[in-house]
């Protein structure tokens, strides 16, 4: 009953009005029922010994006009069904509401806690553990509650039923209803079983998704080795576990439909002998006490069978609920107050940075100058996309200082700074969309001028007029339709559609051919001053526009000036001065 308490919290004036019509259709529905026993007697003919409850709803039919007749007595039983129906209805209308919103609030809770976490906690997380959360998890998480939720109306409607029996003969539906409890108790194994099974499924899932999603993302070069049967069978291991879990959830649902059936019909037949023979009750008083511990049983029986669909479900609650509270424990620090501007410098002041046990960065210092163009090279991992994630304070150095302007970057409004921020990196990644939205990315604020001024910026404005329907032409899969060089404009183009002040490019041209990346390179140059620049490259061109070159090595920015460069390996340091 957990998750319903976790859901009340959440939306609990839905939850309060399902309770509220449950409870209120449970006293119709038992009072309606009330006058099933004068209805049975009179037809039976034994009202004249079938006891006080007969007389109390004779007399509370006298009070107020009407004989316990049939007719009469048939109208009130149907009269409290209908509202008893039309109360459940609106019961089970708010669960239906709270269903369709829970997994989407879900979804956005996961996404938005995920995405304001710090870098290293996203960083830690894998891409499809994330896709089934937002496509598996929430769903069956929503199935859950709908399942919970069921299980609390069909219980409403059972407690009904049994004060009627109690009503009845207190003694004879006491032993019929503590037998069916015991009956429940007795299948309550495979509920566990069904609830360690989604418990099962829950994980298994999670991990295909992972594997799935990493290896479509190298499927390339396995099948050009041949190797790709290796990836289908560690996903087969994976899917036979999982189906595996599937199957002991199936059968222990079934089974326990299967028992429960002859079960209640034995004790049916169990409560009618005594009632007849033991307790030597009248027909009528048998009749209606069988009807209401059989109709009780049943519901129960039917919530068990709720409960046991929520136990397989709501592990994956559980598991999105853990997720959220884990991305908001390391919710990303808002920074300071003081509004960002880029006038002058960014400058590295004796920063030291340590990830992972290994130091990164080394008492480093080096300055950024505003509207020139600089880029910063150096052997691979020493360091240099970290650079770039302290920029966007997306790290934080654990010593040293840097500034912007003159104004430490921890004391900057975070989400204005990073408004001035343009980012492109080396993977080209457009949606499979148009131009137009791969600019913009739908952010409601740009328009097509927009789009169009940050397309002529990254000098692609000249082929996008050229393609059949300009701006609106779909680029096709991962950007199929364009060349290499008109995708990275896209992208550049996306950088620029906010009108950054600082772009930042991280490898930007390294899948490009030496014409391509010529061009670009001279495009990107024509940016300055207007828009300051810091590249990270190995690549030659990127070198040679540079206003600024800088190699990290050994946690240290060294200037480079450009008479040191090897005219056969451009990227190659000489004499330098260490910073």
């Amino acid at each position: 009953m957990r998750i319903i308490l976790a859901f009340g919290k959440s939306y609990p004036a839905r939850t309060i009005l399902m309770l509220l019509s449950l409870v209120i259709a449970g006293v119709v529905e038992g009072i309606s029922l009330t006058t099933m026993l004068p209805l049975v007697s009179v037809m039976l003919g034994d009202s004249g010994h079938s006891g006080a409850v007969v007389d109390q709803v004779a007399s509370v039919l006298h009070s107020v006009g009407l004989e316990p007749s049939i007719t009469v007595l048939l109208i009130i039983i149907v009269a409290g069904m209908s509202l008893t129906s039309l109360l459940i209805l609106l019961a089970n209308r708010q669960v239906g509401y709270t269903v369709a919103h829970v997994a989407t609030d879900l979804r956005i809770d996961l996404i938005n806690a995920t995405l304001g976490s710090r870098w290293e906690h996203y960083l830690r997380q894998p891409g499809g553990a994330l896709a089934n959360a937002v496509a598996t998890e929430a769903f069956r998480a929503s199935t859950a509650y709908e399942h919970a939720a069921n299980m609390v109306a069909l219980t409403i409607q059972a407690i009904a039923y049994a004060i009627i029996a109690f009503v009845v003969s207190w003694q004879a539906a006491l032993v019929c209803i503590a037998l069916g409890m015991a009956i429940l108790l007795a299948l309550r194994g495979l509920v566990k079983t069904s609830r360690k099974a989604g418990k099962s499924q829950t994980g298994l899932m999670r991990e295909l998704l992972i594997n799935l999603s990493d290896t479509l993302g190298s499927v390339k070069p396995l099948k050009a080795m041949a190797r790709e049967d290796i990836a289908d069978s560690l996903l087969r291991s994976q899917a036979t576990e999982l189906n595996a879990a599937m199957e002991k959830e199936v059968t222990s649902r079934e089974t326990l439909r299967a028992l429960q059936e002859p079960l209640l019909a034995l004790l049916a037949a169990g409560g009618l002998y005594a009632g007849l023979v033991i307790w030597k009750l009248p027909m009528s008083s048998v009749m209606v006490l069988i009807f209401m511990v059989v109709r009780v049983l049943g519901l129960m029986h039917k919530a068990q069978q709720r409960y046991h669909r929520m136990a397989a479900q709501e592990s994956a609650f559980w598991a999105l609920r853990e997720a959220v509270e884990a991305a908001k424990a390391q919710r990303e620090p808002q920074g300071g107050s003081h509004q960002p501007t880029l006038a002058r410098q960014i400058i590295f002041d004796q920063v030291s940075f340590t990830y992972g046990g290994r130091r990164i960065l080394d008492e480093a210092s080096v300055a950024f100058e505003v509207g020139a163009m600089t880029t910063l090279v150096g052997p691979s991992g020493t360091g240099k996309t970290t650079v770039l994630d302290l920029i966007c304070a997306m790290l934080v150095a654990q010593e040293g200082r840097i500034s912007v302007d003159g104004v430490a970057l921890a004391d900057l409004q975070r989400r204005s700074w990073r408004r001035m921020i343009g980012y492109v990196t080396q993977e080209t990644l457009l949606l499979h969309d148009s131009v137009l939205a791969n600019v913009t990315l739908g952010e409601p604020s740009l328009t097509e001028a927009d789009a169009e001024h940050a397309l002529r910026q990254a000098g692609a404005w000249e082929f996008v007029q050229a393609l059949e329907q300009g701006m609106h032409t779909r680029v096709g899969e991962r950007g199929g339709q364009l060349s290499g060089g008109q995708r990275q404009r896209i992208v550049i183009a996306r950088a620029l559609a906010h009108r950054p002040s600082l772009l930042i490019l991280d490898e930007a041209t390294s899948a490009l051919d030496a014409e391509s990346e010529a061009d670009i390179c001279r495009t990107l140059k024509a940016l300055t001053p207007q828009i300051t620049i810091i590249a990270v490259s190995h690549r030659p061109r990127l070198i040679e526009v540079a206003d600024q070159v800088f190699e990290l090595v050994n946690g240290k920015f060294n200037t480079v000036k450009r008479e040191h460069l090897d005219a056969s390996h451009p990227v190659r340091m000489h004499s330098t001065t260490r910073r």
